[in-house]
């Protein structure tokens, strides 16, 4: 499979401080990979390194182009898209409208047409994104009547829109309930499956182990450990650090769904 994302050696200073050490990570076409580790193991900051926003040592690169010296919205028409942890909608623009906005690409000729009454552009990236979200009934919603399951849903498609290579969703799970949490999940493997390579932050466990691919874990900055989610589940070093009992609960629902399919 083609490498989509790779870093090699990246790294994050804040003073005397390393948010990230030295790490490596390589998100394949079509993969989603999860990114874990307790409060304050640099994932976000790492996020935040590879999309421009803080600087970095070692590589980054993106479909094999290294990243090094582009700010964030030249990443970002590179095909670097992401989520935050606030899901900031524009509340005085339709669902519609805040994908349009995400899927636009200003040009000369397009702000030359909307001078003289002609919008350009298509919907194409737009309705595709509220397909693949499954929320073409909310396109005409305003923010203010979403469920905050429904404002992460708008979140991740606004991302979508942009029809990015490489999209890093930072905590879309957050605040959901258990039924929001796992039909995200399902929409989530559908857009990898669909061909966009993924990396996930999130600390719903049961939600990380059934979707991902692969799931690199951070510890004070540091990958201590890498795989399958089997095989990170049954890390001795993961469990220690950041997974504790939650690990022996997230593994036994992941084993009791998975002889709910064979039994099926």
């Amino acid at each position: 499979m083609t490498a989509v994302l790779s870093t090699a050696g990246l790294s994050v200073r804040f003073g005397g401080v390393r948010a990230v050490d030295d790490v490596d990570v390589v998100v394949e076409e079509g993969q989603l990979v999860g990114l874990i580790g307790p409060n304050g193991a640099g994932k976000t900051t790492f996020v935040d390194a590879i999309t421009g926003f803080v600087r970095y040592t070692g590589r980054a690169e993106l479909d094999g182009r290294d990243l090094a010296g582009l700010p964030p919205h030249a990443r970002a028409r590179r095909g670097l898209a992401r989520t935050w942890q606030s899901t900031e909608l524009f509340d005085d623009l339709s669902v519609r409208e805040n994908l349009m906005v995400a899927a636009e690409r200003p040009s000369w000729l397009a702000l030359a047409a909307e001078l003289v009454g002609r919008p350009s552009g298509d919907d194409t990236a737009t309705n595709r994104a509220l397909d693949l979200l499954e929320i073409g009934s909310l396109a005409d919603a305003m923010p203010s009547e979403l469920t905050q399951g429904q404002r992460k849903l708008v979140g991740v498609a606004r991302a979508i829109a942009m029809g990015p290579r490489l999209l890093c969703l930072d905590e879309p799970a957050a605040g959901l309930d258990t039924h929001e949490s796992e039909e995200l999940g399902r929409q989530l493997r559908q857009i990898a499956d669909a061909g966009t390579a993924t990396l996930l932050i999130d600390h719903d466990m049961g939600l990380v182990l059934t979707i991902c691919d692969r799931i690199v874990v951070l510890e004070f900055g540091k990958v201590i450990a890498a795989g399958s989610p089997d095989e990170v589940r049954r890390d001795p070093l993961v469990v220690k650090a950041y997974l504790g009992g939650a690990a022996t609960a997230a593994a036994a629902a992941v084993d009791e769904r998975d002889a709910g399919e064979v039994s099926a």
